[in-house]
């Protein structure tokens, strides 16, 4: 049986962001009780290695080059944030199988984040956390591989625009099965015991594929950067 795990559900996950972003305008987001002030504090003294989601959740972006507004948490379904191992296996079909696969690759814990406004651009941060470097870069390559095959799209390994190490997939017209409206671009990087996945999504006219993949680019870069190595 192949261990290759099921692609999460970025394509849902975007419409409901979307969703969120035309319902709450551009309103300010918050950290479901984390706040902004874990992110300060940890400029100043991050943890050589998180050994909680909260710490983890002090480490992942707080903005995007775009200036797209955040959207909070709880307005996305399912919620952003704090993701568990069971959070993460739920997001497949066979949630028990999912299970088993994330504890193969050493699976603690995750935290996502997510931006977006009315009109269909939208970006989004997955940065997930294992036991060892292996388990992460395994993570990393099954997504990406995932990835391709769901979007259809161009994957590239070690191209220019990312650090070594990392994919990109490039989707200039998506299937509107996949309910991403625009131009898009994905990323998935290996970074020692971290996993680090980022989207971007253009509007459905008058966005271009360039734009998408300079802001995960963009995001990418500053991401790898607040991870310890």
């Amino acid at each position: 049986m192949s261990r290759r795990r099921s692609v999460r559900p970025a394509a849902p996950l975007l419409a409901a962001v979307l969703a969120a972003a035309a319902a709450c305008g551009s309103g300010a987001a918050d950290d479901e009780g984390e706040g902004e002030a874990a992110s300060s504090a940890a400029d100043v003294a991050a943890p050589a290695t998180p050994g909680t989601a909260a710490e983890l959740a002090s480490l992942v972006v707080p903005e995007v080059p775009s200036g797209l507004a955040r959207v909070p948490d709880a307005d996305v379904d399912p919620p952003a944030g704090q993701k568990s191992i069971d959070d993460v296996a739920g997001y497949a079909d066979d949630p028990a199988y999912e299970r088993q696969v994330l504890e193969d690759f050493g699976y603690l814990h995750g935290w996502e984040r997510f931006w977006g406004t009315p009109g269909g651009r939208a970006t989004t941060v997955f940065v997930d956390q294992f036991a060892d470097a292996s388990g992460a870069a395994a993570y990393a390559e099954d997504l990406a591989g995932d990835g391709a095959v769901y979007y259809a799209g161009a994957l590239e390994h070690d191209p220019a625009e990312l650090p070594d190490g990392c994919r990109l997939l490039t989707v200039l017209r998506p299937d509107p099965a996949t309910r991403v409206p625009g131009p898009a671009a994905f990323a998935w990087c290996a970074h020692g015991v971290f996993s680090v996945a980022v989207s971007a999504v253009t509007e459905p006219a008058g966005g271009s594929l360039e734009e998408a993949t300079e802001e995960v680019a963009a995001v990418v870069a500053e991401q790898l950067d607040r991870l310890p190595a």
